[in-house]
C-alpha cells in the first residue's frame, strides 16, 4: 500500500512539473461582517505548458502561501487549449479571446529579448539584456549582421517590403468604411434620438456641466468629508456622466455620499455611477485615467490619504497626461483616531504639494490641490475641481469635525488664500490650511486679549497663489511682519510661506495612536499652544 501512495505522488509531481506556474497578482481583500472587517488574500495564478494549455485561477485564504496554492489549484481545474503556430499566438486566439463576455482571458506568448539578434560572426545574441534600452551595436550584437538574419537588407535597414505595405494599405481601407459605416449610423441615432445626441455631445465636450452651487446647503462645523460628502449627494443628481469609486472605504472617505443617490456598476448593469474598486488603491486610479482618456466622463475616486502612497504613479501620469481627474482623500492628518500610525499621513500633504509646484508642458501647475479648512470651503473646492478641466485635481479631508470660520470668501479661495481676520497693523501673520485654521482662529482670540494684533490666513492651495500677482500675495502675507505657520503634516509644508524669519509648529515624527484630542493636546494642536508659540517669536 506505501508503494502504491509512492506512486500516486510521484505521479502527481511529474503531472505538475509539466507546467510553469506563476502568481499574477496578489491583493488584499476584506469583507465588513457584524463584528468588523476580515482580511483576507486573493491570488491570481496562471498555469501553462508551454504547448498551448493555459490556464487561470483565483485563490482565497487567510495567509499569502494558502490563497497562491488555491489560486494554482484552481487554474489546473480550469485549462484550455491554445492554438500555437510555431510559437506565435494565431488571430484564433485573440477571436476566441474577443467572444468570451463572461470572465477575462489569458494569452500567454513565450517572447525571446533580441529576437533574432546576432554578433558580427553570426552567433546568437538572443537574451541578452543588454539589448534593451541603447542601440543595438552598442549591446555586443553587429546591426548589419542581425538585420540580415532576420531577412532584412543592411544597406537599407527601413526598405518596406511590398507584402507589409498591401496589408497596411488594405487595413487603412478597411479602418475608413468602419468609420464611414459608424458615422452614419450615429447621424441616424442623432436624428431620431436629439435630445439624447445633445446630451451625449455635451458629455464629450469637456465643457463644465451647469451647476448651480448656491443650491448646495452645509451643515456648520462638521468634518470636510461630511461636507463632501453633501456635495457629492448633490452632483449624483445634477451630473449625468460623473463617475465615483471608491477603494473599499466608501463610507469612511464619504463618497457613499454620492453612492446612495445612485447604484454601484456590476458586471451586468453598468446603468449606475458608483464604482466599487475593492481593496485595489492603484487599479482603481488606474481606471478613473482611463476614463478620462476616453472622455465623455468626470471621473473621481477616493481613499484615506495616506493611502494615496499606493496611487503615486497614476497620480504622476495623471498629472503628465493633464487629466481632469478628481481624487478624494479623507482622513488628512494624525487626527484618526485608534487607527494608529500606519493610517495617519503626515509626509504626504508635503508629497502631493511638490505636483502644484511642478508644472505640466503647457506650463500650468501639473496639480490642483486643496486642502479646506471648513465646511464652506469643501464646497468651493468641490466647484474647483469640478470646473478644473486641465489637470487632475485632489481634495484633502479631515475625519474630525471642523469649527466654520466666521466667513469664507469664494474669490480669497479661488486665488489659492486669502485673509480670514484681520486686525490694523497686524503685528504678526498666522497662517495654515484645512483643520489647522480653526485652532489659529482659537489661538487669535487669546492673544487679541493681550492686546496683540494679527491677520489670520487660509491657504488651501499654495500652488494657485503662487501664481497671483505681487500685489495679492504681499496683501495677504504682508512682508516686514513676522509669521506663524501651523500644519498637521511635516513644516516643511509651510516653510515656503513662513519664510526664514517665521516659525511653523508641525509634525516632525510618525503620528499616535490614541483619541485625536488626545493627540491634539499632547502634539501641541490647540489655541494655548498656538498663543504660546506666537509669543515666543514676538
Amino acid at each position: 500500500m506505501a508503494y502504491n501512495n509512492d506512486r500516486r505522488d510521484r505521479r502527481k509531481d511529474e503531472e505538475a512539473s509539466e507546467f510553469v506556474e506563476k502568481v499574477v497578482s496578489l491583493n488584499r481583500v476584506s469583507k465588513t461582517v457584524k463584528g468588523g472587517r476580515i482580511m483576507k488574500f486573493s491570488a491570481l495564478c496562471v498555469v501553462g505548458d508551454g504547448k498551448g494549455r493555459v490556464g487561470y485561477g483565483l485563490g482565497k485564504a487567510n495567509e499569502v502561501s494558502e490563497a497562491i496554492r488555491k489560486g494554482l489549484e484552481d487554474a489546473k481545474k480550469n485549462m484550455i487549449n491554445v492554438s500555437l503556430s510555431g510559437s506565435t499566438i494565431p488571430p484564433e486566439a485573440l477571436n476566441n479571446a474577443k467572444q468570451e463576455t463572461k470572465r477575462p482571458s489569458l494569452i500567454i506568448g513565450h517572447t525571446a529579448m533580441g529576437k533574432g539578434c546576432v554578433t558580427a560572426d553570426g552567433s546568437s545574441w538572443e537574451g541578452k539584456c543588454s539589448t534593451h534600452g541603447q542601440p543595438l551595436s552598442k549591446s555586443g550584437a553587429s546591426f548589419e549582421k542581425t538585420i540580415e538574419n532576420l531577412g532584412g537588407n543592411a544597406a537599407d535597414p527601413f526598405q518596406i517590403f511590398p507584402e507589409v505595405q498591401r496589408l497596411y494599405d488594405d487595413r487603412a481601407a478597411e479602418l475608413r468604411e468602419m468609420a464611414n459605416q459608424r458615422y452614419e449610423a450615429y447621424y441616424l441615432w442623432k436624428q431620431q434620438n436629439p435630445t439624447l445626441a445633445n446630451e451625449y455631445e455635451a458629455f464629450f465636450s469637456g465643457e463644465t456641466p451647469c451647476i448651480d452651487w448656491s443650491e448646495i446647503r452645509q451643515k456648520a462645523n462638521v468634518a470636510t468629508r461630511a461636507a463632501s460628502a453633501t456635495v457629492l449627494s448633490y452632483l449624483a443628481e445634477n451630473v449625468g456622466n460623473m463617475i465615483v469609486s471608491s477603494a473599499d472605504l466608501s463610507n469612511s472617505d464619504k463618497t457613499d455620499g454620492f453612492l446612495k443617490k445612485t447604484h454601484a456598476i456590476t458586471r451586468d448593469d453598468f446603468s449606475g455611477q458608483f464604482l466599487q474598486a475593492g481593496v485595489s488603491e492603484l487599479t482603481m486610479a488606474c481606471v478613473c485615467l482611463g476614463m478620462a482618456m476616453h472622455g465623455g466622463v468626470i471621473p473621481a475616486c477616493g481613499t484615506f490619504f495616506v493611502f494615496s502612497d499606493y496611487m503615486n504613479p497614476a497620480i504622476r501620469m495623471a498629472a503628465l497626461m493633464e487629466l481632469p481627474v478628481k481624487f478624494v482623500w479623507s482622513h488628512d492628518a494624525f487626527r484618526v483616531g485608534e487607527d494608529g500610525p500606519t493610517h495617519e499621513p503626515v509626509e504626504q500633504e508635503a508629497q502631493i504639494r511638490l505636483m502644484e509646484k511642478l508644472k505640466n508642458h503647457h506650463g500650468k501647475n501639473s496639480m490642483l490641490v486643496m486642502r479646506p479648512a471648513d465646511a464652506e470651503e469643501t464646497t468651493l473646492a468641490w466647484r474647483a475641481a469640478i470646473e478644473n478641466n486641465d489637470t487632475p485635481s485632489a481634495l484633502i479631508l479631515s475625519r474630525q469635525d471642523v469649527m466654520n470660520l466666521p466667513e469664507t470668501n469664494a474669490e480669497g479661495f479661488r486665488r489659492g488664500a486669502y485673509i480670514v481676520s484681520r486686525d490694523e497693523n497686524p503685528q504678526v501673520v498666522m497662517l495654515a490650511s484645512g483643520s489647522e485654521v480653526s485652532t489659529l482662529m482659537a489661538g487669535a482670540e487669546l492673544l487679541r486679549k493681550e492686546g496683540i494684533r494679527l491677520q489670520v490666513v487660509s491657504v488651501p492651495s499654495e500652488g494657485v497663489f503662487r501664481n497671483q500677482d505681487k500685489a495679492y500675495q504681499e496683501k495677504v502675507l504682508p512682508k516686514g511682519i513676522i509669521r506663524f505657520g501651523l500644519t498637521a503634516g511635516l513644516p516643511c509644508t509651510l516653510e515656503g510661506l513662513v519664510g526664514e524669519n517665521g516659525k511653523v509648529w508641525g509634525l516632525e515624527s510618525f503620528g499616535f495612536s490614541a483619541p485625536y484630542k488626545v493627540l491634539d493636546e499632547k502634539l501641541g494642536f490647540t489655541a494655548e499652544n498656538v498663543y504660546q508659540q506666537v509669543k515666543n517669536i514676538l
